[in-house]
């Protein structure tokens, strides 16, 4: 059994005896499980105690147990279950409709060739493989099940941005693929990182997904200059000696010098399998219509499901009396574009609720964080009764321009688009990027790890789309207690947790647009910062002193104006941060002198104000001491 049939029959035995679904964890544990690790592997992987798994595991075979009205343990678990479904002589997709996980499983219909194709390109000897085709066409779909069902070590996935603008650099991908996956620290020099990425790959057999390509193509099919060291990455990616698969997904060919990737396009679904998927979900077409509708929209995956949505929630399940009104000029054009704004102008038409949230939900980038919380989408809809807010989600959700899963949602890469055009063109703008800013904001109250930081940065993110820099500087600069029990601003600690790369793009886009304030000293005393930990020492020191020459000018004028104690307090605190840093600046370069010149100014400025214990720290210990 693959480990999709062993998760979806445990959920829906487990769903049918218990009524409720496997958690995540259990899930996690399970496919673990299949792939025959101990329980003291599967917690170090996912960092849990081993108690704390094996108690999981043990509330998992208890319910697998009462659902089978046999004894499950870890030991005979996949067994029992294989047993199960020769015993019951049925296909995993008819044996529980009534459960969600099932119905999604069997979502995935058609592809048996493609599938056979593919591990006919591998067993060639093919190490990359883009599927092409339009928008739509299932590329993203076949390529996650293929690699699924695949026994690799590690899985890793990367959503190219939507727009060029907005790509995330590769030298941040690998460094993040290294730390997390692979728990190996990246170099300082790229080239450096990516033999250390190529090393993993050729001792672990490893699969990897790239999806939405096309955004770093230039009209030749090659990278962007701007993104040139993605054809670095792949060219380590088509490693012959590697282990790895990687599966490409693109509208465009990728024509990358010394990139060898074949591409297979992808054809549209048989005319079959439209008729199972609507048989399946109780949608009453002719097949005279049913092969109009084929015909008419080219066997397209993602039209074929919207068709779906928009029949059985419009139409009651009547394909014949949708057709009947549509058909003469099915969605004006054949391609999915217009498929997908015909749907939103009818969404439009119909549901005016809806209609607003799927537009605002646009704003949302869905890169870095894929998948947004129920309550971000609350949070767009300020202008609706709270008593209908789940209706309007379970509106979009009906209609296929919402995905979902256990609370999280997102939109399809070309739904996307179709919102946030039409959300640049109404006037909620620049309230929905502001409600974004607040929900992100509110929603990580601390940074434990990478992916709370990662969400926080997101109100970075929509503060620059409407050029609001004062709170976009307010955002990177917003304290939060973190992992180490300190309370830091969101920028120091996005560094400390070796996020540097968005730190590097973030703040420097930022200061031409900041007045020489205390936002500004402040910012730039965390890139100098920034740059010292990346090695860029001699721009280290040009930033830092500019973030110590706004601290003085602010504390003279703090002085002379008889501010408050607290604007001198925050003031001088930035000058002996500057001063101290500039210190370890030049002794990391073994410039001595001028290193002790700095830290003699840390004592001469601290001592005898709040900052004592700077002085104290640079008298007793030196360099290294901090207080």
């Amino acid at each position: 059994m693959s480990a999709d049939t062993v998760l979806d029959l445990a959920d829906s035995l487990v769903f049918r005896a218990t009524g409720k679904h496997l958690n995540d964890l259990q899930r996690k544990i399970l496919k673990d499980v299949w792939r025959r690790q101990t329980y003291g592997e599967i917690a170090q992987r996912l960092r849990y105690t081993e108690g704390h798994v094996k108690d999981v595991a043990s509330q998992l075979w208890q319910a697998l147990s009462q659902a089978l009205d046999e004894r499950v343990t870890k030991s005979n678990s996949l067994a029992v279950l294989e047993r199960y479904l020769k015993k019951a002589k049925v296909k995993l997709t008819q044996s529980l409709p009534e459960s969600p996980s099932v119905a999604e499983a069997s979502g995935f219909v058609g592809r048996e060739a493609a599938i056979a194709h593919l591990d006919h390109l591998i067993t060639q000897g093919h190490r990359a493989i883009a599927l092409q085709g339009e928008g739509g066409i299932g590329k993203t779909t076949l390529a996650q099940q293929y690699l699924e069902h695949q026994t690799f070590d590690a899985v890793l996935e990367l959503l190219m941005a939507k727009e060029t603008i907005n790509i995330t650099p590769a030298e941040q991908v690998v460094e993040e693929w290294l730390r997390q996956d692979f728990q190996i620290e990246p170099g300082q020099d790229f080239g450096v990182t990516l033999d250390r990425l190529k090393r993993q790959l050729r001792e672990q057999r490893v699969g990897i997904l790239i999806d939405n390509l096309e955004p770093a193509l230039d009209a030749q099919g090659r990278f962007w200059s701007q993104h040139s060291r993605y054809g670095d990455l792949m060219r380590v990616l088509c490693d012959p000696k590697g282990q790895t698969i990687t599966l490409l997904t693109s509208r465009d060919r990728l024509c990358e010098p010394g990139v060898s990737v074949h591409h297979y396009r992808l054809p549209g679904l048989s005319l079959d399998t439209w008729s199972l998927f609507f048989e399946q979900r109780r949608i009453a077409v002719s097949a005279s219509t049913l092969e109009a509708m084929h015909r008419a929209y080219g066997g397209n995956a993602k039209a074929m499901n919207i068709l779906r949505g928009a029949i059985a929630g419009d139409f009651d399940g009547d394909g014949n009396a949708y057709w009947q009104e549509v058909g003469a000029d099915p969605l004006t054009a054949l391609d999915l574009k217009n498929l997908v704004t015909s749907q939103v102008n009818r969404l439009k038409d119909l549901d005016a609720d809806a209609y607003q949230l799927f537009c605002r939900l646009g704003a949302f980038r869905y890169q870095d964080v894929p998948r947004v919380p129920t309550d971000g989408l609350l949070a767009l809809m300020w202008d609706v009764e709270p008593a209908r807010h789940r209706q309007v989600i379970a509106s979009l959700r009906n209609r296929s321009l919402l995905e979902s899963h256990k609370g999280q949602y997102w939109l399809h890469p070309v739904v996307q688009a179709e919102a946030l055009e039409r959300l640049r063109q109404s006037s909620d703008w620049q309230r929905t990027h502001t409600q974004a800013i607040q929900f992100w904001t509110q929603h990580v109250e601390s940074i434990t790890t990478i992916a709370e930081a990662t969400q926080a940065l997101e109100a970075y993110y929509h503060a620059l789309a409407i050029a609001d820099y004062s709170v976009a500087a307010e955002v990177l600069l917003n304290s939060r207690h973190n992992q180490w029990g300190q309370h830091l601003t969101l920028g120091s600690t996005l560094y400390r947790m070796g996020l540097l790369r968005p730190m590097m793009a973030a703040i420097p886009t930022l200061l031409p647009h900041l007045p020489d304030d205390q936002r500004a000293s402040e910012l730039q005393n965390i890139l100098a910062d920034v740059y010292w930990i990346a090695g860029k020492i001699h721009a280290a020191i040009s930033m830092q002193k500019q973030a110590q020459a706004i601290a003085r000018q602010g504390l003279e004028n703090a002085k002379c104006h008889a501010a408050d104690a607290h604007a001198i307090y925050c003031w001088r605190m930035i000058e002996v941060d500057a001063l101290l840093s500039l210190g370890l600046y030049h002794l990391d370069l073994w410039e001595l002198a001028e290193a002790a010149q700095y830290f003699q100014a840390v004592i001469t400025t601290a001592e005898g104000t709040a900052h004592q214990s700077w002085a104290k720290s640079q008298t007793v210990s030196g360099p290294s001491g901090f207080p």
